[in-house]
């Protein structure tokens, strides 16, 4: 299974935010630590703030903070909701499906529970078990400081 960019940005960002639970944090600084495109982020910001994981804040000294804890976040929540009802396969899609062996196929079947195990798997994995005591993480997700 191949996740998409948007999911990969909406964990990184998710993370980050858990990593400075303290503050807000800005697109800018998350861009630069996480590598991502601020077009790209800002997206997804959207996103996660419109499903409830983020809470934004606009203006001068604005940012983002987790909308609840990181401990109620479950990273399977997140890659349903990112990932939506993307086929897994061609014969998952409704309009653009050439194969004629759908009706038949074992192996779509297995696709789909295989998809599943691998939702329920990541469900038992929570965005603070991911950031907590990880400190290899933690240095790399803290701000860099400005120097002038």
């Amino acid at each position: 299974m191949r996740i998409t960019k948007r999911t990969n940005i909406a964990v990184r960002l998710l993370m980050y935010c858990a990593a400075n639970p303290d503050r807000l944090v800005t697109k800018s600084e998350i861009a630069k630590a996480c590598n991502i495109s601020e077009n790209h982020l800002a997206q997804v910001i959207n996103q996660l703030s419109q499903l409830d994981y983020l809470s934004t804040h606009r203006g001068r000294n604005g940012g983002m903070v987790l909308a609840r804890s990181a401990d109620q976040i479950r990273i399977g929540s997140v890659f349903r909701h990112i990932e939506g009802d993307l086929p897994i396969a061609e014969c998952f899609a409704d309009a653009d499906n050439t194969c004629p062996l759908t009706n038949a196929c074992r192996l779509r079947l297995a696709l789909r529970d295989a998809a599943e195990v691998f939702y329920a798997s990541l469900d038992e994995i929570t965005l603070d078990s991911l950031v907590c005591d990880n400190a290899n993480l933690l240095t790399i997700l803290q701000p860099v400081a400005c120097v002038r």
